[in-house]
């Protein structure tokens, strides 16, 4: 008869259970099964009557099991005892779920435990140094009373926690006792698990254990401190658990991840994994490596799903996972340049752009009359239509999309008063975010039209307080993006040096030095537009101090004459 024992805690996909029971026993370990009082008496006979004819399977005492409450703890308790009782070999007891899986030969097992008969294999660390645990109780689990179900019974959960909280209630931890917690899934020697059932003060610690929260976490975990004389502090048993504390499921497709962790059972094994069970029940010789259990060599994998599952990608929205604004990892994908008041001030902007740099330049993709893409193509990259109506329903989805659906390509796009301001506050706290702004370049566009001037005058009131609006957000002290605000005046006073250093950003792909600049529109009689519209009782502050004699702009610089000193 084998040196280890093993205790089944069962309470549904009983097939699944008696495969792997059927695969211990076949190994000579003993199994003390308990099943829970949920299942159904006739569905638990009948399960019982499959193992009428094997002397090494028993079945314990059943109790009611519910997740962080005792009955759990008594399952266990009532398991083991028969197993020491009936079963004088057994040196470890192995505690094991209906859903547990054996990876590697269970040879292997024993000859492993053989080796080390001294050794206590449980996860056991002080509240103080466990970072896993989830739902804002830690000490208090243990100082707090838990008379209600956290799962049928939460708001009486919640409160009656509340109220101890408020009042000040506290239960006395026994003496001599350290509360330690860790993982359920342990292997204790037959000296330490009988020193704890047999313990003269079982009963003060089982009553003490029997209100607090999740005590298959930490009774075991506890006492085995008392007793052990040499514990390990993990377990045998790969078990993973997601951010909110739910164990993993393990299906078909894990079954490489499985094998690399080498150890010797995992749970939580989905129970239609028909892959996982035939490869691992079945010729097992072949299944794992002869090493040393390492879970930790999938620690990685898993710390990074869990970081994609609670963070996601960069840039990337789903119906899945719709972050709060702020805790979103990353606003966008990839680096793009936002242009306001350019292809007012200069003829061809957007082409002259698109050469220089090589990137996606667009015109106003927040137009009022239509999305204005690269080459005015009603489609872009992953279905993005110009309709404005689709665009305004979720503007802001609309530019993540767009940045996302064109990664590894960097987007230019023009802006101003006159489009959708919905997307103003993305734009200033994205990181990728490049914002250039010619601050009253807006009013180049009425001085060229030939509407009536007491209308040009009441537009330029409405489009300056947009802006203004605008530019008071991109100067907030939560902007994240790359801002640069010039006047109209002090811009085209001198153009070139704010254009290359826009262009010295864009990277490998710009220009090191401009062989070509922009033309800029003309702008003779723009001083006068202004001043008429100060004349009228409008004050256009954002374009700086332009004067209402300009001279002409563009024009080469004529050479000095020459002049003699005396």
């Amino acid at each position: 008869m084998s040196t280890v024992g093993i205790v089944m805690l069962v309470h549904t996909a009983l097939n699944r259970a008696e495969q792997v029971a059927r695969h211990w026993i076949a190994a000579g370990c003993p199994v003390v099964i308990h099943v829970d009082t949920n299942v159904s008496k006739p569905v638990f006979t009948a399960f019982k009557a499959a193992f009428a004819d094997e002397p090494l399977v028993l079945f314990s005492r059943r109790h009611r099991c519910e997740w962080g409450t005792w009955g759990i703890v008594a399952a266990s308790q009532s398991a083991s005892e028969l197993m020491l009782a009936r079963f004088p070999d057994v040196r470890h007891v192995y505690l094991a779920s209906g859903a547990c899986l054996p990876l590697r030969p269970v040879s292997e097992l024993i000859d492993y435990l053989a080796a080390r008969p001294r050794t206590d294999f449980i996860e056991s660390a002080t509240t103080a140094d466990v970072p896993w645990i989830v739902g804002g109780l830690d000490v208090e689990r243990f100082t707090l009373r838990f008379p209600f179900s956290w799962k049928r019974q939460r708001f009486l959960f919640d409160r009656y926690v509340a109220l101890q909280r408020r009042i000040g209630m506290r239960r006395r931890i026994p003496s001599g006792l350290v509360p330690h917690m860790g993982s359920q899934w342990w292997c204790l020697t037959r000296r330490t698990l009988s020193a704890i059932l047999d313990d003269p003060d079982r009963p003060r610690h089982d009553r003490y254990f029997r209100h607090v929260w999740i005590p298959d976490e930490s009774y075991y975990q506890t006492l085995a401190r008392l007793y052990s004389s040499k514990i390990e502090s993990r377990s045998l048993t790969l078990s993973k658990f997601d951010f909110q504390g739910k164990p993993h499921n393990f299906y078909d497709d894990h079954l490489q991840l499985l094998r690399r962790s080498d150890c010797f059972a995992a749970r939580k094994i989905w129970p239609h994994a028909n892959r996982l069970y035939a490869t691992f029940l079945g010729d097992s010789a072949n299944a794992m490596k002869g090493t040393e259990p390492n879970p930790g060599k999938i620690d990685r994998i898993f710390a990074k799903a869990v970081e994609r599952r609670t963070r996601g990608r960069p840039g990337l929205y789903m119906q899945s996972r719709l972050p709060d604004k702020g805790s979103e990892n990353g606003v966008t994908c990839n680096p793009y340049s936002v242009f306001q008041g350019f292809t007012e001030l200069f003829e061809d902007f957007e082409d002259w752009l698109s050469h220089v740099t090589g990137a996606k330049v667009h015109g106003h993709l927040f137009a009022p009359d239509r999305v204005e893409f690269a080459g005015r193509k009603p489609l872009l990259n992953g279905a993005l239509s110009d309709s404005t109506r689709l665009r305004d329903y979720n503007s802001k989805a609309f530019l993540t999309n767009l940045i996302w659906n064109t990664r590894g390509e960097r987007q230019c796009f023009q802006f101003g008063p006159q489009d959708n301001q919905s997307i103003n506050w993305l734009v200033a706290r994205d990181p990728n975010a490049q914002v250039s702004v010619i601050s009253g370049a807006w009013a180049v566009s009425l001085f060229k039209s030939n509407k009536n001037f007491a209308d040009l005058r009441k537009e330029a009131a409405r489009l300056q307080q947009i802006e203004a609006k605008h530019i008071e957000v991109l100067r907030s002290r939560f902007v994240k993006a790359r801002v640069r605000i010039w006047t109209m005046a002090e811009f085209v006073e001198a153009p070139m040096e704010p254009i290359q250093t826009i262009l010295d950003e864009f990277g490998a792909h710009a220009q090191r030095h401009l062989n070509t600049a922009p033309k800029m529109v003309d702008l003779a009689g723009f001083g006068q537009f202004l001043q008429n519209l100060k004349n009228q009782g409008m004050h256009p502050y954002l374009m700086g101090d332009f004067p209402a004699e300009q001279g002409p702009f563009n024009l080469p610089n004529q050479p000095r004459k020459p002049y003699l000193v005396r």
